[in-house]
């Protein structure tokens, strides 16, 4: 019988090889194994009283856990570099998926904490929010990379920057800007430019574009339904340019549904944000027939979409944004369209394959259904420290747990790369 402990010294001995001392490499093991065995909340101190056992060890044990996590001399992001090459060659992910984490706190000491409004909620929180990048494949996900959102209290004042040990070089960032730079450095990371799914509903969709399309990554930016948009013109050219809503264009936009698996209703139609009238996208939305509508919208950039299905045509050929048409959708004008909607009269309606953008959208479930089933039960939000370099490496190795808590059964590994 395979036993799960050898599965986690394996993946142990590969993520930490960096770790130049051997007190380390096994330090931060039993690290990760208190992660995933300590019942509740996994502080410094039940680690510590975890991998001691004996109560009069634990004081000495308390301060040797602290030392390894907030003062200790091993760099976190080679180990999370290992990690990402660890679930690529395992798992055969799809692409990443860049998701906010807020961390609620009662007290005002632990790195990062500051009332401060949350983009995705819609409200203001007292508390950590960060950003994480997770390698996703339609059975799985892991978490590989952590950015710490930090705001002037904490940067413009030398003393807390000095207590907490936050680096000299960190300066301001908005929410945009700390998820387009963990994206871009996720998507560099591995040999394998995967593309990227922004599953962070409130950010500024165009400063997110500005920061990926430049780069070449192909990316699916999740926005919200009020997000003013254009069809695009150049697909387009009898429709209106005047700005809608999403929610308002596929709404208007019904000879473009189409059947999705099960009893799903799909719909793409290709647009532009008045800010960026150049740069082709596909609004993508998906819901439940019958149902009110899509609770979900989607920007794909033209390097995520794939070929028409069947066509085998790559994307980027033909027009000059990627699309051919589709004689088969009628001409007419949609009845109870909103203003500036309706079809093009005298041509056919606009078909690019939304196949691939869609699967990478769903992509976020798994990583939501991953986070709540694992991520939350392998210490995720449970760091209490002070320092950044504290939270980046206990962030580290509650990853490390939740890959070896993932893949701890070898033979559901298998099934994933037979996949």
């Amino acid at each position: 019988m395979y036993d799960h402990r050898d599965h986690v010294a394996e993946i142990c001995s590969r993520l930490f090889a960096s770790m130049p001392r051997r007190g380390q490499r096994l330090k931060a093991e039993q690290y990760v194994r208190a992660l995933l065995s300590v019942p509740g909340r996994k502080t410094l101190r039940n680690i510590a009283d975890w991998m001691e056992g004996e109560p009069a060890d634990r004081e000495p044990a308390k301060q040797s856990v602290h030392h390894f996590i907030s003062n200790s001399s091993w760099d976190w992001t080679r180990v999370r570099h290992a990690l990402a090459g660890y679930v690529e060659d395992t798992v055969a992910p799809r692409a990443w998926v860049v998701r906010p984490l807020v961390i609620p706190k009662a007290g005002p000491h632990s790195v990062g904490v500051d009332q401060q409004f949350v983009p995705h909620l819609g409200l203001t929180v007292h508390g950590q929010q960060a950003y994480g990048a997770w390698l996703a494949s339609e059975h799985t996900a892991v978490p590989c990379d952590w950015s710490l959102l930090l705001t002037r209290t904490w940067l413009d004042d030398p003393g807390r920057r000095r207590r907490a040990q936050i680096p000299a070089g960190t300066l301001p960032a908005g929410p945009e800007e700390v998820a387009g730079r963990l994206a871009l450095d996720a998507s560099r990371g591995l040999p394998s430019r995967r593309p990227v799914v922004i599953d962070a509903e409130g950010l500024d969709p165009t400063r997110m574009l500005r920061m990926l399309v430049p780069a070449g990554v192909p990316a699916v930016v999740r926005v919200p339904a009020s997000t003013p948009l254009r069809v695009d013109p150049a697909v387009l050219h009898s429709y209106s340019e005047r700005p809608s809503t999403a929610d308002q264009l596929v709404a208007g936009c019904r000879w473009l549904w189409r059947p999705a698996e099960g009893r799903g209703v799909r719909a793409a139609l290709p647009v532009v944000l008045p800010a960026a009238p150049r740069q082709p996208l596909l609004l993508l939305a998906r819901w439940t027939a019958g149902t009110r509508g899509p609770d979900r919208y989607w920007l794909a950039t033209t390097p995520a979409l794939g070929p028409a299905p069947g066509s085998g045509t790559p994307a980027g050929s033909g027009t000059p944004s990627g699309l051919g048409t589709h004689s088969g959708c009628g001409t007419a004008p949609v009845p109870g369209a909103p203003p500036g909607v309706g079809a093009a009269r005298g041509t056919g309606a606009p078909y690019r394959s939304d196949e691939t953008p869609l699967a990478l959208a769903v992509l976020a479930d798994t990583v939501e259904l991953a986070f709540r089933q694992v991520s939350e039960q392998t210490g995720i939000r449970d760091f209490a420290g002070r320092s950044f370099q504290g939270w980046h490496r206990h962030m580290t190795l509650a990853s490390a747990a939740h890959a070896a808590a993932v893949l701890r059964d070898r033979r559901a590994v298998q099934g994933v790369r037979a996949a």
